[in-house]
């Protein structure tokens, strides 16, 4: 797995001030995409246990309100593996702070058994559709993204929207 970039204080992708890490790699390929550098897998830096402990220590201060992981496609089956382990570290580490996902993926399709969700607080889900861009939404693109209330979510057994 690879990651583009990582932002160590982050106000665009969820509440407060934040960590944002932008993982490389994916195959949608959205129209008008807001990061279509993130979306050769080849591309960016090696993501490895220095980069997890190189975001874990840039978290591990008190304005920080938690963790954003965005792509490229952090859920792809490339890339998944490393995401879990991240927000696993960071869920373990962290407790009192929230981790965001955004993913092309859907969560009650590819996604509803999957390990990461138990480390996952928010996730926006759904493909970036240009047709259906709304610059007014809060914390997606179009209006067929979903944000979603994980935890409630995996509680209910149903999907609960985030309410910010």
């Amino acid at each position: 797995m690879r990651y583009n970039k990582i932002r160590k204080m982050d106000i665009a992708n969820g509440p407060g001030v934040r960590v944002s890490i932008f993982e490389q790699g994916c195959s949608f390929n959205c129209e008008k995409c807001f990061n279509p550098e993130t979306h050769d897998f080849n591309g960016g830096e090696e993501f490895n246990q220095d980069t997890i402990n190189k975001v874990l220590n840039l978290c591990d201060d008190e304005n920080i309100k938690g963790l954003s992981i965005l792509g490229g496609e952090p859920l792809h089956p490339k890339n998944i593996e490393g995401t879990t382990e991240l927000a696993k570290a960071f869920r373990e580490k962290f407790p009192n702070k929230d981790v965001w996902v955004w993913s092309g993926f859907k969560y009650d399709k590819e996604l509803k058994d999957k390990e990461i969700l138990k480390y996952i607080d928010v996730l926006v889900d759904g493909q970036y559709v240009d047709a259906l861009r709304n610059p007014k939404l809060k914390w997606k693109g179009s209006e067929n993204q979903r944000v979603i209330d994980v935890q409630e979510s995996l509680k209910s057994n149903e999907i609960k929207i985030y309410k910010s």
